[in-house]
């Protein structure tokens, strides 16, 4: 009898356990659409749809590829080594889109200053930074956006023919979520807190 109601308590707790892990990853997400900096970034499309998942857009962004001259701290091997955390430095352009203006591996040297966001990413090994004209490739974890099944194509053929962009909610520690999908000024699709 005592063996049954342990086993019970057990499960309960593990279920307890598992529940709370998927509220605090699903808090995070969601403080950070509510509270993030938001920027604009402008997009391209890169390609409409997975089988398994449905339609998505997957995106480049002007941060998809930072120019080493814009790095403060490039290491002494001249590679980037194993996954290494970039720093990038946003700032408004005219044009309302968001622009990089530094970058840092590993933190940046000092905060963002008011009209700045700082966004982090990761950087794969083998990047030659070498050359000040080269450029590498940083994730940031926003660049797939899924949208209703059957919009893919329609939205990447207008990608094609008029600027969109993706407005992103950054924590302070330069986590980035995306929080919707622009049209010019008109949103197309929001990405709910829960």
């Amino acid at each position: 009898m005592m063996t049954g109601k342990r086993l019970i308590i057990s499960a309960l707790v593990l279920a307890l356990v598992q529940i709370g892990f998927l509220s605090w990853i699903i808090a995070g997400r969601a403080a950070i659409l509510r509270d993030g900096k938001q920027v604009l970034l402008r997009v391209e499309p890169i390609d409409p749809r997975d089988l398994l998942r449905g339609d998505y857009i997957l995106l480049g962004y002007d941060i998809s590829r930072i120019p080493v001259k814009l790095i403060g701290n490039i290491p002494a091997g001249k590679l980037s080594s194993e996954e290494t955390s970039i720093v990038v430095r946003l700032k408004p352009g005219a044009d309302g889109y968001w622009q990089p203006t530094a970058a840092w591996f590993g933190q940046a040297p000092a905060p963002a200053a008011a009209d700045e966001a700082d966004i982090s990413g990761h950087v794969a090994e083998g990047w030659d930074l070498r050359t000040p004209e080269a450029t590498i490739a940083p994730d940031y974890g926003i660049e797939r956006f899924y949208l209703p099944e059957g919009e893919g194509m329609a939205i990447q053929n207008d990608m094609r023919v008029r600027p969109f962009g993706i407005r992103v909610a950054i924590a302070e520690d330069g986590t980035a979520q995306i929080k919707a999908l622009m049209d010019g000024d008109k949103t197309l699709f929001e990405e709910p807190l829960y």
